[in-house]
């Protein structure tokens, strides 16, 4: 379904297609408008096939428009959508923002600025190269959130066109969740590594031998395996926000018992970084964007972790968490999108938060 270097040469067993905004008239109008409140259908698609390829752009004059927008997917006429996630954590461009940056599920690309130090540009491309099979149906569509239209709303959705697909090949999901902030045991003032934290951290507060209290990036049921996910962060307090141990119990069917069957043991270190984060964006891992030049102590930031040779596997549930800090001392603002594949049907997502309450904390 999807192709590599290796299997490059090799003729393809499938057709292609493409869902656009281009101008039907020949002209060069190729965007749509969405009114406030509408939903619009960027892609009606049958199948069997496979989305290859997402690039999309839009003109703005709401600075929050990549809160505001909300992505969704569904799959083979269903009624709940598999995949709801504001466009720009969608493709990490978390807290709204605009930046550029590389990895092997998505890219952007800003024509102003860096990304790195707050800088922000007017627009930006994005890019997602996740495959996405469906075996009847796929249904693309996105929601303006926003008080004004989206005047210019530019797109590509490239998919393949299979005679059938095996009946292991899952569906793609993504779901968005933010904790505003997290309920740290140090409160908003917590400085890490201060005397006062060092006398709590050694007593019970600083123990944790169970993910209740965790910040939750996936909880999910049926067979499937799941792909990683990306944080917005942004610090209540100064210091380091990392520390947090990252907790994943699989096929527990709602029953945590201790340990889990997979323990990290840090931030950083389930980020595929060390001793902190460092501003870089590799294929797995990495830190494309930071709000401030110490990035260490204090501003929001960007991070992802994808596990795309390294997929963990569930055969009936799944959960994902990871502490907030030491033990869940930190109260920072975390939101995060959450990947995975899965058989349908899936455990139908939460309401998403309104969009005023997806909106960044101001700086």
């Amino acid at each position: 379904m999807h192709d590599s270097l290796g299997n490059l040469p090799l003729l393809k067993p499938y057709g292609v297609g493409r869902a656009s905004s281009w101008d039907t008239t020949g002209r060069n109008r190729d965007a749509w408008r969405i009114e406030p409140g509408e939903c619009k259908v960027l892609a009606d698609l049958q199948g069997p096939g496979v989305i290859s390829h997402i690039w999309c752009t839009a003109t703005h004059r709401d600075p929050h428009y990549l809160r505001k927008l909300v992505l969704r997917i569904y799959w083979d006429d269903e009624d709940q959508p598999s995949v709801e996630a504001p466009l720009g954590d969608f493709f990490g461009l978390g807290h709204g923002q605009v930046f550029s940056y590389q990895c092997a599920l998505f890219s952007t690309s800003t024509n102003y600025g860096t990304g790195i130090g707050g800088t922000q540009g007017p627009g930006v491309a994005m890019n997602c190269w996740i495959p996405m099979p469906f075996h009847r149906a796929a249904r693309v569509e996105l929601i303006n959130q926003q008080e004004g239209p989206v005047e210019a709303f530019y797109f590509y959705i490239d998919y393949q066109l299979h005679p059938s697909l095996p009946d292991n090949a899952a569906y793609f999901h993504a779901q968005w969740h933010r904790q505003n902030p997290c309920a740290g045991w140090t409160g908003a003032g917590s400085v890490w590594g201060s005397e006062a934290w060092r006398r709590r951290a050694e007593g019970p507060d600083g123990i944790n031998t169970s993910d209740r209290g965790n910040y939750l990036v996936l909880e999910a049921a049926g067979t499937g395996h799941y792909i990683g996910v990306n944080f917005a962060i942004d610090r209540q307090s100064w210091g380091w926000w990392g520390e947090g141990d990252d907790m994943i119990f699989i096929d527990r069917d709602g029953q945590r018992q201790w340990p889990p069957d997979l323990h990290g043991t840090g931030s950083e270190d389930y980020l595929g970084h060390a001793w902190g984060m460092q501003n870089t964006a590799h294929l797995y891992s990495g830190q494309p964007w930071a709000e401030k030049a110490d990035h260490f102590n204090e501003g929001k930031v960007c991070v992802y972790r994808y596990h795309v040779v390294d997929p963990i596997p569930f055969a009936r549930s799944i959960r994902v968490s990871i502490e907030h800090g030491h033990a869940n001392d930190r109260s920072d603002d975390i939101a995060s999108t959450a990947y995975w594949y899965q058989l349908e049907p899936h455990v139908p997502f939460p309401p998403l938060l309104e969009a005023q309450l997806r909106l960044p904390n101001p700086s």
